[in-house]
């Protein structure tokens, strides 16, 4: 069994900042790539960040010079950390990891449960 659990979420005034966390526990033998999903009200569920086993990063354009993504290998966790918001920011918040829950299994995808981030005008 693999949890995914987020947390750093909130209410914040536009141009503050959060930090996002996701530690992944339970059965792991390594984690490919991390990353970072949000849906706002209506709207799909899209990519905001990854960032693969050697540390390479994909941002989504709308985020590229305000968010940062990382991770800590030791941990299995991995960090969005998230500058200058807007309002349209506002979303649910997903941690997604692509793992190899025993040594020779396939990689499977996990999802958190979410985080709410607010940002207000």
């Amino acid at each position: 069994q693999v949890q995914l659990v987020e947390s750093g979420g909130g209410l914040v005034q536009a141009g503050g900042s959060l930090r996002l966390s996701c530690a992944a526990s339970g059965s792991i033998f390594s984690i490919n790539a991390m990353g970072w999903y949000r849906q706002a009200p209506g709207k799909q569920r899209d990519l905001v960040a990854i960032i693969n086993s050697s540390g390479s990063t994909t941002y989504a354009d709308s985020v590229k010079g305000r968010f940062t993504i990382s991770r800590d290998n030791v941990k299995n966790t991995v960090y969005l950390q998230m500058n200058s918001l807007k309002p349209e920011d506002t979303a649910v918040y997903y941690c997604n990891a692509d793992l190899h829950p025993r040594r020779l299994s396939p990689s499977y995808d996990y999802w958190g449960q979410g985080t709410q981030v607010t940002v207000s005008s």
